[in-house]
């Protein structure tokens, strides 16, 4: 028996010296100056007691990357002589105090702009608050708040608040017409982040557009003015599993936007509005990176000169123009190459090659309209990146598109951040 009792003995103390050795005794953060440790450690996984575990680590330090105010995160492991582990997570802090500033034409050649300033880490807690005005023929401002970790370390809330006018072209079977169109109203939304790849954002709006006749054809069925109350549902669903290590991107990414639109006059009925955005992106050796995007969008089929899908200059086709035609359904898709030419300690330039090209269905037509040879656009062109490497969100872009397709335009388009 006194032989059983010292071979149990000596188990149990090998396991306990294996388990002692596999602990984490303490997580440190190092290198913060605004974000509070409290809120970083609030958000990160590994915690004291757990066992050492290399992929959870790896997965807090994407994880931490993610976050505004990081530019970078890295580890380190020191072991007690007690076989026991200390781990510290070192962070390069962004700033994040950004005034932007966007220049740019309306759809009339006019002399535009837009300037704001966004706080990325308000209280040192990844709080988003800012603001914008914008002249484009008319003035229009906003302002929104974003907490994505308010109540916990998955859910948060968001509002925005806006009043945008807009010189919008119109196009009717008579011709092209303009209206000064004004969007006057708030959003409330509630975030939450079911795991570390998957995120939901579900909520509601209420505002007024208002369209008012400027200049160009007319048509009797077709309001010269209209004013319309209208409240929006929307459900939005993330999921990020991309890499970042400051400009280099990696991985995968689809973003899905859900919409029904409820109106209080006929002439701009209810419908409800759907897209997807599929993103990849691919390190290509040291200083190359491919990125692309597929978006896949539908909405109610409506015959209505106001219909929500637009060709853009901004947002799916560089130098294509502002607001060229609108539609009821999209297929846009977008590559790149993106070329690291200088790579200083907080200084980047790069270069850019990319296609853009995509098709619309026309407001009350059907899915062959995308193969209408009208709808189709395809724009090559080159850009530049100037990227500060401490700043959030700090990249300078220039684009110039080229069309090859039927009534192909050219121009630069200016903005913030990359195109996607």
């Amino acid at each position: 028996m006194s032989r059983f009792l010292l071979l149990t003995t000596l188990i149990l103390q090998c396991l306990l010296v294996v388990a002692q050795e596999e602990t984490v005794l303490d997580v440190k953060i190092k290198g913060t100056k605004r974000t509070k440790v409290s809120f970083l450690k609030k958000l990160i996984e590994l915690k004291p007691g757990m066992d050492l575990d290399s992929t959870l680590m790896e997965k807090d330090m994407t994880r931490l990357k993610r976050l505004p105010s990081i530019a970078h995160a890295y580890y380190q492991v020191f072991s007690s002589e007690s076989g026991q582990h200390n781990v510290f997570y070192t962070v390069e802090e962004n700033f994040t105090l950004i005034p932007f500033a966007n220049l740019f034409s309306s759809s009339n050649d006019d002399f535009a702009f837009r300037v704001g300033l966004q706080e990325f880490n308000l209280l040192g807690q990844n709080i988003t608050l800012g603001g914008f005005y914008q002249f484009d023929v008319f003035n229009s401002y906003g302002i929104s708040i974003q907490a994505p970790y308010l109540f916990s370390n998955k859910f948060g809330i968001a509002f925005n608040y806006n009043d945008f006018t807009t010189r919008e072209p119109v196009f009717l079977e008579e011709g092209e017409a303009d209206y000064r169109y004004n969007n006057r109203g708030f959003e409330v939304l509630g975030l939450y982040e079911i795991n570390f790849k998957n995120r939901i954002a579900l909520g509601t709006s209420f505002f007024t557009e208002d369209y008012s006749y400027l200049t160009g054809a007319v048509n009797p069925n077709v309001p010269q003015a209209l004013k319309v109350d209208k409240h929006l549902f929307k459900l939005i669903y993330n999921h990020d599993n991309v890499d970042y290590y400051y400009q280099y991107l990696s991985g995968f990414r689809s973003a899905l936007n859900l919409q029904y639109v409820g109106s209080s006059d006929v002439n701009l009925p209810d419908f409800w509005i759907g897209f997807n955005d599929f993103s990849y992106y691919h390190r290509v050796g040291k200083r190359g990176n491919w990125a692309s995007r597929l978006r896949l969008g539908l909405a109610s089929n409506v015959n209505t000169p106001f219909a929500p899908f637009t060709v853009d200059n901004n947002l799916n086709i560089r130098g294509v123009g502002n607001t060229i035609d609108r539609g009821t359904g999209a297929i846009v898709f977008n590559t790149e190459y993106r070329h690291t030419l200088v790579d200083k300690d907080w200084f980047v330039l790069q270069s850019n090659i990319f296609v853009d090209g995509g098709s619309w269905r026309n407001p009350g037509g059907d899915f062959s309209d995308f193969g209408d040879n009208q709808n189709i656009r395809i724009y090559p062109g080159l850009g530049l990146r100037f990227m500060h490497k401490r700043i959030f969100n700090a990249i300078f872009r220039i684009d110039y598109g080229y069309g090859i397709t039927k009534d192909g335009d050219r121009g630069i388009v200016f903005g913030i951040g990359q195109y996607f």
